[in-house]
């Protein structure tokens, strides 16, 4: 299970001529007008028969599309219309088509969350950004960590602990401290959200196929709650993570917006 693992840039093969374009758009003015013009230039179709997907708004509605049209097997190409654009392309609404066809491709594999409830409840998410335990009251959550079935934290007194996907790591990982990963490394970064105790660990990278499991201790004091991007359970126990090598999606970038080569520069950013 992981977020962002691409393959190497790949242009698109010149056979794709994306006839049908489906367009989503965020609730926002800006997105929505957006929206409107774009309908009169190109038309518009249901994503059930589009060829593609264009998300209109922000780095967390593109994360949105990615989730509702990934059944579709259809790629997503976003334009920015919200604030930070991380995922996303310049807004432009002149030869779309064009962009589409060259557009590079990256293929991005979710991180899949497994929960139990302190009521015996079990759920089921994807994360293409991380997945988080966060303490929900008060008190500090106690959470154990074990990695492929050995205990590697037997007690980590702590806010939270987020494990995310490459393309994640420059988001709410790098905001807590992480490191950020480049999308060819195979690699998870595990990262605490303010430690307690063990108060100088600063979290661990782990290879791509890493089982994780996360076991809340004292629960019923310290209530925790899991969130795989925007699906929160509530009072879990425990919580397994890898990667789904099993379910991928395709987002586009125009040539001079390549994922791979925005990660590495935000390592330099000052």
């Amino acid at each position: 299970m992981n977020l962002l693992e691409p393959v190497p840039q790949v242009v698109r093969p010149r056979d794709f001529v994306p006839g049908r374009i489906a367009f989503a758009a965020s609730a926002t003015v800006l997105a929505t007008e957006a929206r409107e013009r774009l309908l009169a230039y190109y038309g518009d179709c249901p994503p059930e028969r589009a060829d593609v997907v264009v998300a209109l708004g922000g780095d967390g509605f593109m994360l949105e599309t990615i989730h509702r049209v990934l059944s579709l097997h259809i790629p997503v190409y976003g334009m920015n219309c919200g604030s930070v654009g991380f995922l996303m392309n310049s807004f432009s609404e002149d030869d779309l088509p064009g962009r589409l066809v060259r557009a590079q491709e990256a293929v991005l594999y979710p991180l899949r969350m497994r929960t139990v409830s302190a009521d015996g409840t079990e759920a089921d998410a994807l994360a293409f950004n991380e997945v988080s335990l966060l303490r929900q009251l008060r008190q500090t959550s106690k959470i154990r960590v074990t990695v492929d079935g050995r205990v590697r934290l037997p007690e980590l007194m702590c806010d939270g602990i987020l494990i995310s996907t490459p393309a994640g790591s420059t988001a709410y990982n790098l905001s807590a401290h992480g490191p950020i990963v480049p999308l060819s490394a195979n690699l998870l970064p595990l990262t605490p959200i303010s430690a307690f105790r063990p108060r100088r660990w600063r979290g661990a990278l782990l290879p791509s196929t890493a089982e994780v499991l996360f076991e809340v201790l004292e629960a019923d004091k310290r209530p925790t709650a899991a969130v795989a991007d925007f699906t929160e359970v509530r009072d879990v126990i425990s919580v397994a993570v890898g990667e789904d090598r099993s379910t991928s999606i395709t987002v586009l970038f125009d040539p001079d917006r390549v994922l791979s080569e925005r990660i590495i520069a935000e390592q330099f950013t000052v």
